[in-house]
């Protein structure tokens, strides 16, 4: 009884999984199809004979390169930014004894709850103002501090032995020195866990890169993949496709390869704290 139940568990996981990744699997399929092929009927799910055109169509069509750079110049100043800015904030919220420090924390989480759409136009003004309207800073300067951050790694932190810091403290070692050679080094997997997370939330960012650039040298890759609609969408579908793909490989890899630094950052602070 017990093994059966344990297959009927994995079919039952085999099948949510082949849902949840069918749509990936199909748009890589599509993407080495022809047009004709993809939009034959009935559906056709495995090409007969792959080809890699629209691949090179979507690089003739947008300055793909340029916006995959831009992209990840982006994304990897506003993760190390929220590393930054996290790592500091979670320390005094954690460690420093101060009033008030759980009514501020609260206040601070709040931040959390204010919809992003109520500060575009703000955040917008600011940038026209200052005159950083398509520019990298536009891009990144809004995103650099997140409440999200700072609560994963102060709970973290909480789950930390309050004893080693103060005895880090008793044999002369400043805040400073204690954050980055002893609470750093065995914060990694919480480190990991916000840096791919924030990395990956300004991977796939659309409305506020379309509002703040004005030239196709500032674009990011999300507004180029949105641009193949359109240029061929009504007779090429595996052109935008085959451009879809290309966006998401980065994070695929990004995911595959920090998957364990995701779910033990995820999951340690909450056990231990």
């Amino acid at each position: 009884m017990t093994v059966a139940l344990r297959g009927l568990s994995y079919a039952l996981l085999g099948a949510v999984a082949l849902v949840l990744v069918f749509p990936l699997l199909y748009a890589i399929a599509g993407s080495l199809m022809t047009a004709q092929e993809l939009a034959s009927y009935p559906p056709v799910l495995i090409p007969s004979r792959p080809q890699l055109g629209s691949f090179t169509d979507v690089l003739r069509a947008i300055p793909l390169l340029r916006e995959y750079g831009n992209s990840v110049v982006v994304s990897l100043c506003v993760a190390v930014g929220q590393l930054v800015t996290a790592t500091l904030s979670a320390y005094a919220f954690a460690f420093l004894r101060m009033p008030f420090r759980n009514a501020v924390f609260a206040l601070f989480l709040a931040t959390m709850f204010i919809p992003w759409e109520a500060t575009i136009i703000p955040n917008y003004l600011f940038m026209a103002d200052t005159g950083l309207i398509n520019t990298y800073a536009a891009l990144i300067l809004p995103f650099l501090a997140a409440g999200f951050g700072t609560f994963l790694l102060r709970q973290f932190f909480l789950s930390f032995p309050r004893e080693l810091y103060e005895a880090a403290l008793v044999d002369g070692c400043g805040h400073l020195r204690f954050l980055a050679t002893i609470l750093v080094p065995l914060s990694r997997p919480a480190l990991a866990s916000l840096g791919i997370y924030a990395f990956l939330q300004t991977w796939n960012q659309y409305f506020w890169p379309l509002l703040v650039t004005k030239t196709e040298e500032m674009q990011t890759l999300q507004i180029g993949i949105s641009r193949l609609r359109d240029i061929e969408s009504a007779v090429a579908p595996n052109f935008i496709l085959a451009g879809t793909v290309m966006a998401l490989v980065p994070t695929l890899l990004l995911i595959y390869l920090g998957q364990r630094h995701i779910v033990r950052g995820l999951t340690s602070g909450a056990v231990r704290g």
